[in-house]
């Protein structure tokens, strides 16, 4: 502020994670737009909580304040799916855990309050995004209340926010108060019950959700069903004597303008006074990437994009990342590799089908699972063009996708171009993809499309890596425990495992993070699409045994994986025969209908 001569600022940002001017970092976007739209902008990272102290340190700001707490929610940074505490944070700086509290967005809202009484707070990010309903929280293992009144924040800016972050800042600094601004498109507010605008649906109240599941299974598929930016609906949830309110999604960004965004003077690279602490270790998987989308039409049921970006796919011209292609390789410890050239899901390109543009995204329907929809378009000509220019960038050497190819959906491009291409250029070695399941049955309960793409895909890829004389693997992302999944299912995919000759090295457990209709199986029992019951592990034994039948080969599972298939009733699968999955010493095989104790005498026929 000194050097810039600034007596005070308009806007405090303050963010839980360390300060990184990179565009991969939702704090340094919206941070830079609001810079961009002639706002002076202050960036509070990491504050102390335990006093004030920290938030007066710029001033009182003119006009208010934002708060975050980083790209991710952070009980998610903070905790493992087992609850257990993480030992490292990848935003931090040196990746040091401790730097942030539980709930940030609530602590850093209440101690901003506490310094600066009425003035305007606007929460957003992840953390206010997913949680501006009524969710189950899996930390509390309750249903906690919206963010915004237990944060007490002014407005909550849900999604991506460009758009409706610069509206609030224009409408503050025109002299209105946060009440005035609940015509905004994108945004949720707190109001009196005679306030509340007419139309639009209501959900169930926080009360009916908190005590009733099947209340909280119909909220939860109204609040996914309303997010499409073309027909979602205002939507309204009681909270004792107030009601939350949440206005239609904020139309995304149009190319152009994701363009400029992208384009904004970005120091790409965390803020040098981190670098004595060794760093931000967060920066290292996306410094030399570039994301080209944004939005999910894939809506996995697990994944909280398609709550919080949206399902509608937008795009940055070619135009503009063949420029960010050009200003990385001037970057002084950039080595000729650019390691990502993606987004949410990397091959997507344009909206799934014609339609989307003039009616939105159908209610209640996915376009890829569980079986592909009719009207859905394949083509990667456009991807595959924008790869072909960026390997001849001069200065580069090399250029990977590694963010979430979507494998059913290149299936379905009549053409075969962009698979071969990419398995000549653009694999480092191993490609990652995630069937996450091979049971039909929890397939289903994820979204997810059935395994039968995923084998037909894998022996595609292979039978390319052998064409082309490379030798290159695929890394199948899986997970234990998601709702659906019963122990037979687990089973059946530790035999997957055996026969797909996979030997993977960490493993997923389910986790219910706020905002997911799979979070909203896992805490209800019940498929908020259908409402028919869903079998739920929640068990800390019988996660162990799911998670442990995934990596039944590992010594110190075997005890867990031999309990896990008695219970299963698969003995069968014990023993040492090649089509077993493990081998116990002989005292403690499992006996069968005709073998005795030793020292009993038999009960039938001794050939018997």
């Amino acid at each position: 502020m000194e050097e810039r001569g600034w007596a005070d600022v308009d806007f405090v940002y303050v963010c839980g994670d360390a300060y990184v001017d990179h565009p991969a970092f939702g704090a340094a976007i919206i941070t830079r737009v609001l810079e961009n739209a002639g706002y002076r902008v202050a960036f509070l990272s990491q504050p102390d909580w335990h006093s004030v102290k920290d938030f007066t340190r710029f001033g009182r700001p003119l006009l208010g304040f934002f708060v975050s707490s980083g790209n991710i929610d952070s009980m998610v940074a903070h905790y493992t799916a087992a609850k257990r505490r993480r030992s490292e944070d990848l935003y931090s700086p040196g990746g040091k855990s401790g730097r942030r509290p539980d709930r940030a967005v609530e602590v850093y809202c209440r101690l901003i309050r506490q310094a600066y009484g009425d003035i305007p707070i606007i929460i957003g990010g992840l953390e206010a995004s997913l949680r501006r309903f009524a969710h189950y929280d899996y930390w509390d293992d309750a249903v906690r209340p919206s963010i915004l009144i237990s944060s007490g924040a002014d407005l909550l800016s849900f999604g991506m926010g460009e758009k409706q972050t610069v509206a609030i800042a224009d409408r503050l600094k025109k002299g209105e108060k946060p009440s005035d601004m609940r015509d905004l498109k994108g945004v949720c507010y707190v109001c009196e019950p005679a306030e509340t605008p007419y139309g639009g649906v209501e959900c169930p109240s926080f009360e009916n959700v908190s005590t009733n599941k099947k209340e909280y299974a119909v909220a939860a598929r109204l609040q996914q069903d309303e997010q499409d930016f073309f027909r979602g609906r205002l939507l309204k949830q009681k909270h004792g004597k107030k009601m939350v309110v949440q206005n239609v999604p904020m139309d995304p960004l149009t190319t152009a303008e994701l363009d400029r965004v992208y384009e904004l003077p970005y120091m790409r690279a965390y803020h040098p006074s981190y670098e004595k602490q060794g760093g931000v270790p967060a920066i290292k998987e996306v410094q030399f990437s570039i994301t080209h989308n944004r939005g999910c039409f894939g809506a996995c049921n697990f994944c909280s994009i398609a709550f919080h970006q949206g399902r509608f796919v937008t795009v940055r011209s070619k135009a503009s990342i063949l420029k960010e292609a050009k200003l990385l390789t001037q970057q002084p410890d950039f080595k000729g590799y650019i390691h990502d050239i993606g987004g949410p899901t990397a091959n997507f390109r344009f909206p799934s089908c014609e339609k989307q543009t003039a009616q939105g995204l159908c209610k209640g329907r996915k376009c890829l699972a569980p079986e592909p929809c009719k009207n859905l378009v394949a083509d990667h000509t456009e991807y595959l063009d924008i790869l072909r220019s960026l390997r001849q960038v001069p200065g580069v050497k090399k250029v990977f996708i590694r963010s979430g190819i979507r494998f059913d959906y290149m299936l379905l491009d009549r053409s075969d171009e962009f698979f071969r291409e990419l398995v000549r250029y653009h694999i480092s070695g191993q490609l990652k993809v995630a069937p996450e399941h091979c049971s039909a049955a929890v397939l289903d309960k994820m979204g997810k499309p059935h395994i039968e793409a995923y084998l037909r895909f894998s022996k595609k890829y292979f039978d390319l890596t052998k064409q082309m004389g490379r030798e290159q693997y695929i890394v199948p992302y899986l997970m234990s425990s998601h709702p659906g999944s019963t122990l037979s299912d687990a089973v059946e995919l530790a035999l997957f495992i055996k026969k797909q000759k996979l030997h993977p090295e960490q493993v997923q457990d389910f986790y219910p993070t706020p905002g997911t209709i799979s979070t909203a199986m896992f805490y209800t029992g019940l498929d908020p699409y259908t409402m028919q019951p869903v079998y739920v592990a929640k068990t800390a034994k019988e996660k162990a045994m799911q998670r442990a039948l995934m990596q039944y080969y590992l010594p110190e599972n075997r005890d867990t994986v031999a309990e896990a298939l008695r219970i299963a009733r698969r003995t069968d699968l014990i023993g040492p025969s090649p089509n077993c999955l493990i081998n116990l010493p002989r005292q403690n095989q499992p006996r069968t209908k005709y073998q005795q104790p030793k020292g009993k005498k038999y009960a039938h026929h001794p050939k018997r």
